[in-house]
């Protein structure tokens, strides 16, 4: 079983996601257990403070060293093996399947949100913590990016997911985007299913199914095609 440690200012957010649909099933399989702890609880002062203002001036806040701290080293005692600490931040290396592909290999995650302006420094320096980004954009904190590392580290665990296949042919997994899918009905509004997938050919099924993910991740995605290795035939 996967544990994941989460510590964040608002930990009443995740519990409505991870309760439904395969995070929920994933639970229930003890697949993983998900503990969510309020960076609050850390802290020493009667306000319960994080955040303060940043030295040298600017806007916003800075999320203090203190309660950090004392979350991470709380949550990481007597642990065995000790967690994979992760922070996320607009800062860190870009999420994608293959470290997610990484991670689901893991005993155990903890994920530290940060808001406001960011993290005091210090935080990176003592902790050490690896650093995580979803995307080359900013959000108001990394709730969310927890949460997708979650649902994209879950659905990549061992018996989650209702077809052992569903995984395997995910966008991304072969570093291509997905082929187009189709059910029924056969036709609709004048659009019809290709006659390929209702021919029965399971070999040509899966080379026309290659031939459109490739088309599709060199239309819309030529970046990651450049990444994939295949034979001198899947090039052609």
């Amino acid at each position: 079983m996967l544990r994941v440690d989460v510590v964040t200012i608002f930990p009443d957010v995740f519990e409505p996601y991870l309760s439904e649909g395969m995070l929920a099933i994933a639970r229930r399989k003890k697949a993983i257990e998900v503990c969510v702890h309020d960076l609050r609880d850390y802290s020493t002062d009667k306000h319960k403070s994080v955040d303060d203002r940043p030295y040298g001036g600017g806007p916003g806040m800075v999320m203090m060293p203190d309660p950090v701290f004392r979350a991470v080293e709380d949550i990481s005692a007597g642990t065995e093996p000790p967690p994979r600490t992760i922070m996320l931040t607009p800062q860190g290396r870009l999420f994608d399947q293959s470290l997610s592909r990484e991670l689901a290999r893991e005993q155990h995650l903890l994920l530290v949100c940060g808001r406001y302006e960011g993290f005091d420094e210090r935080i990176r320096a003592g902790l050490k913590p690896e650093e995580l980004s979803i995307g080359d954009y900013v959000l108001t904190g990394g709730e969310l990016p927890a949460l997708v590392v979650i649902d994209a580290v879950t659905r990549l665990l061992p018996g989650v997911l209702g077809h052992e296949d569903s995984a395997q042919f995910d966008s991304f997994t072969e570093n291509r985007l997905d082929c187009p899918q189709y059910t029924r009905p056969a036709e609709f509004r004048g659009m019809r299913v290709p006659d390929v997938l209702l021919s029965g050919d399971h070999g040509a099924v899966a080379q026309w199914r290659l031939e459109q993910s490739i088309r599709r991740t060199r239309e819309r995605r030529p970046d990651i095609l450049a990444k994939q290795t295949c034979s001198a035939n899947d090039k052609e």
